[in-house]
């Protein structure tokens, strides 16, 4: 048995996310992890709400509460979407809690030891209506390339362009609208990462088996201009992490904070003590998933994440680690996404343009979403949602294969056979070649799983499926039944049992499913199938079962339109 912690990017506090953010990181996390499980390994999946740094304070500002509360509340309902998507997390933690507080500061105070925190001296727009250096975002004015009135210091939204604050005709404070701003010197803190570079580069050169996606997004922000550059770690906001070295005051960084990109990746590791917390565990029985020296050697850290958090989890994070000089565990293997459009577009949430997933699970339930998102994951480039696939592929895969299948087996065998698994004869050839091409089938379908080549994956589970129905059409226990019963009894026999074997092979990507077909088949051993002969005789003859109600539904023409009419937002 293997022990392996997975960690998915955390999303950011400030609102309900799309299905782009839930296929980018949590749910192929929630896979793996839900697969892995499913072999008996040990598994520790954490995830955590995001909720330090500027959108936070802007985000609770607009809905008129105090940031505390506003994360609190927002923390709330993204662990209710999880849990309605049914994202397996060992801990869904929060990076404002007390351990990610104290074990930023720990960090920052080993780094400061070390020599490879800098104290710099910079130039940064200060409100004196709202006594407060303002970042970046936190100051809007007229874009000088498009002329857009409601461009950002640090980009426009209207024509894209990267910008300073100083660039921007008529700017003004966006908390008070105050135009009294004025351009003061204040200190902040950076990450010496240039003084980690060789070391970073030959970490990611030995990672030989990650994603070509994410090696390549390591290796430009390494090389590219003048390599890798040292990073500020501070902000003048009120809401983060307070600047300290360990439980020691920072001169001069009095009422500052760290800056999110800092802490938090640090909080996947305070997840795992907010874990421990939680469940009345000792620190040893999170240490031992996170210290080398006390037992996190033998584990494998598997990360899943969107390819623009590549750069802060390949070099920012690994560089906090390693120059910690202690023991901590670096990641195995980071399992990188690509973007997932939608309808030949983009996801907005300003525009109201996509599907976010509260919206999701108010129409469907979660295994829809699961399987369409999963089987069309954006692994090797964009890939892109339309209703119409959304549709083909529910109706097709999920109703026609697997849900049919389920739904003929049961029934006949109940209305022809009785309520109980039939004794029948032995198995024939037919038999034989089924379980032969499903014991070839799925040490296929694991080989792709534990690769995380998550599309292939499901290509094979849909197989996998197609394989039973294509046996049942052709051994035609409704005709058996005419000529030579025990036959008919045989193959109803090994068909329920295919039922309990399709639970446990597609309960990763389709739960709820997977747990209807089980408790339908009487049964609760999930034991994954290593041996598929041995696996179609689980369940005797006279073990009891029921027809399930039916597994998935299409969804109509005119739902469909529906949807894309209610979902299609402000096109531009």
């Amino acid at each position: 048995m293997a022990r392996i912690l997975i960690t998915s990017a955390i999303p950011y506090i400030n609102g309900i996310k799309h299905l782009g953010n839930l296929v980018g990181s949590q749910l192929p996390a929630d896979l793996y992890a839900r697969f892995m499980r499913g072999r008996g390994h040990e598994v520790l999946f954490l995830c955590a709400t995001d909720e330090h740094g500027t959108p936070a304070e802007l985000a609770a500002a607009k809905a008129g509460k105090p940031v505390e509360e506003f994360c609190a509340g927002m923390h709330a309902v993204q662990k209710g979407i999880a849990d309605g998507f049914r994202l397996s997390f060992d801990h869904f933690g929060r990076s404002s809690s007390r351990r990610n507080h104290r074990l930023t500061q720990h960090f920052a105070g080993k780094l400061a030891e070390n020599g490879l925190i800098a104290e710099v001296s910079e130039k940064q727009v200060f409100s004196v209506t709202d006594n407060r250096f303002l970042p970046d975002r936190y100051i809007e004015g007229t874009c000088p390339n498009c002329g857009y009135d409601r461009a950002r210091g640090d980009q426009c939204e209207n024509c894209t362009k990267q910008l300073d604050p100083t660039d921007l005709i008529n700017p003004r404070s966006a908390i008070s609208g105050s135009t009294d701003l004025e351009v003061r010197e204040t200190k902040h803190l950076y990450l010496r990462q240039s003084a980690l570079r060789d070391r970073l580069e030959a970490w990611i050169d030995s990672k030989t088996d990650w994603p070509v996606l994410t090696t390549s997004i390591a290796r430009k922000w390494l090389n590219d201009g003048e390599g890798l550059q040292d990073r500020g770690i501070t902000r003048d906001l009120f809401w983060g992490v307070p600047v300290r070295k360990g439980d020691q005051p920072w001169p001069g960084m009095e009422g500052k904070v760290f800056y999110v990109w800092f802490d938090a990746p640090i909080e996947y590791i305070a997840c795992a003590a907010e874990w421990a917390d939680a469940n009345g565990l000792a620190d040893a029985d999170w240490e031992r998933w996170w210290r080398t020296d006390k037992g996190a050697a033998d584990v494998r850290y598997v990360q899943f994440m969107g390819k623009d958090n590549v750069p802060f989890h390949t070099l920012s994070f690994p560089a906090t680690i390693m120059g910690s000089g202690e023991p901590w565990k670096l990641v195995d293997y980071i399992k990188s996404f690509n973007y997932l459009n939608y309808d030949g577009g983009q996801f907005s949430t300003s525009q109201g343009r996509g599907v976010f997933m509260d919206q999701a699970l108010s129409i469907l339930p979660p295994d829809y979403w699961r399987w369409w998102l999963l089987s069309h994951a954006p692994e090797n480039a964009d890939s892109e949602f339309t209703w119409e696939n959304f549709q083909a592929s529910v109706n097709k895969d999920l109703a026609d294969v697997l849900g049919n299948l389920v739904s003929r087996v049961t029934k006949f065998a109940a209305s022809k056979l009785g309520d109980t698994v039939p004794a029948g004869g032995a198995f024939g050839p037919q038999e034989t070649a089924l379980i032969a091409d499903l014991g070839a089938r799925v040490r296929d379908y694991e080989t792709l799983m534990e690769a995380m080549d998550i599309r292939k994956a499901a290509a094979e589970l849909r197989g996998i499926w197609v394989a039973g129905n294509e046996y049942l059409q052709a051994a035609a226990p409704w005709s058996a039944l005419k000529t030579d019963p025990a036959r008919a009894e045989a193959i109803v026999r090994l068909s329920l049992n295919l039922i309990r074997v399709y639970a446990i092979l597609s309960r990763p990507f389709i739960p709820d499913a997977a747990a209807t077909m089980m408790a339908a088949m009487g049964s609760a051993d999930w034991t994954w199938p290593d041996h598929i002969g041995g696996a179609l005789r689980v369940l005797p003859a006279g073990h009891a079962f029921t027809v399930p109600e039916n597994l998935f539904r299409k969804i109509t023409d005119d739902e469909r339109a529906d949807w894309q009419q209610r979902f299609s937002g402000v096109r531009g």
